[in-house]
């Protein structure tokens, strides 16, 4: 089975920026996991957009339909969104819409694997069942892995593995039930793991072993360097914005309060920015609100040349929202 244990890259997110991407960005804390493999694209683009605002499954799903057909779904998802049924559509509520459709990702994502590692049926994954359907064929069979470079993979998640376990495992049980084990695999949407996180990511880029990142494991955590190949005009300002920004007390390298602070900036709000970011370019009229017209009129940004059975699945189930 594969392991479950998400490394920090897959947890954080892109900000609202131009050009090229890169993992800088992508740590960024961001409350679904997915998103972080997407940057905002321009406008000949709006994949980013569909997962944010639909989820990255209920996506998936759009390219099934017709144009008609998508604006239709979208239309039903519109009426959802207006909360307080005023006919117009606030950023306050598209960034209520966004935050819980992350939400719901989540939980969904928890439900499905999760009889993957209940083996015993008793609605709770203990440290033993997880190890077991995670690493179990390892654990039996290690001379498979000898000259294998899974053998460190194995060798390093699966201590790590434990401690986050543990750390999740708020009453110490060693059994997790299902917010525990949500808080195991989606530690960046619980105040209580977010060192965890922070250990993580040090540990993923801290190549020397110190205890810090300095300027070059920060730049190569993002950019495999030829050898004697020039260094992109991008890298080059990522090198500036480590020494301007990333290195707050000036002595050439981060701990872990900076890196803390980069990927958990206390003044992003991913989902705010993704609201401001919808209403901004669908907004005709410029009064800061969106009409279910000015949405469709705009339905590419929303949910592009795709639609979705999510405004049927929106209506059977909102109430799980």
């Amino acid at each position: 089975m594969e392991v479950l244990s998400f490394v920090c890259a897959a947890l954080l997110c892109t900000v609202l920026v131009h050009g090229k991407p890169t993992l800088r960005k992508e740590r960024v804390i961001n409350k679904d996991p997915e998103l972080s493999r997407k940057a905002y694209e321009d406008n000949s683009s709006f994949q980013y957009d569909h997962d944010a605002f639909l989820g990255k499954e209920e996506a998936k799903t759009f390219d099934q339909l017709s144009p008609e057909e998508s604006k239709d779904k979208l239309g039903k998802i519109v009426d959802r969104i207006d909360s307080n049924v005023d006919g117009y559509i606030t950023t306050a509520e598209l960034k209520s819409w966004i935050k819980r459709v992350q939400k719901r990702y989540v939980y969904e994502n928890v439900a499905k694997v999760w009889t993957d590692y209940d083996l015993n049926k008793d609605n709770k994954i203990s440290w033993e069942e997880y190890k077991q359907a995670t690493y179990g064929y390892y654990l039996a069979n290690p001379e498979e892995f000898d000259e294998s470079t899974d053998q460190f993979s194995f060798k390093k998640m699966l201590p790590r593995d434990e401690r986050r376990f543990k750390t999740a495992d708020l009453n110490g049980d060693l059994a997790a039930d299902r917010e525990e084990f949500t808080s195991f695999l989606h530690p960046e949407e619980f105040d209580h793991m977010r060192d965890t996180v922070v250990l993580e990511t040090l540990e993923d880029i801290d190549k020397n072993g110190d205890g810090h990142v300095d300027e070059d494991e920060y730049i190569t955590d993002m950019f495999a360097h030829e050898e004697g190949g020039p260094e992109p005009d991008w890298v080059k300002t990522e090198r500036e914005q480590f020494s301007d920004f990333r290195d707050l007390n000036k002595d050439g390298k981060m701990d872990m309060e900076e890196i803390r602070h980069w990927i958990m900036p206390q003044d992003y709000d991913h989902a705010q920015a993704e609201a401001r970011h919808l209403v901004y370019e669908s907004d005709q009229d410029k009064d800061e609100m969106l009409t279910k017209e000015e949405i469709l009129e705009n339905w590419n940004m929303f949910v592009g040349s795709q639609a979705t059975n999510y405004g049927e699945d929106l209506t059977k189930n909102h109430d799980e929202l």
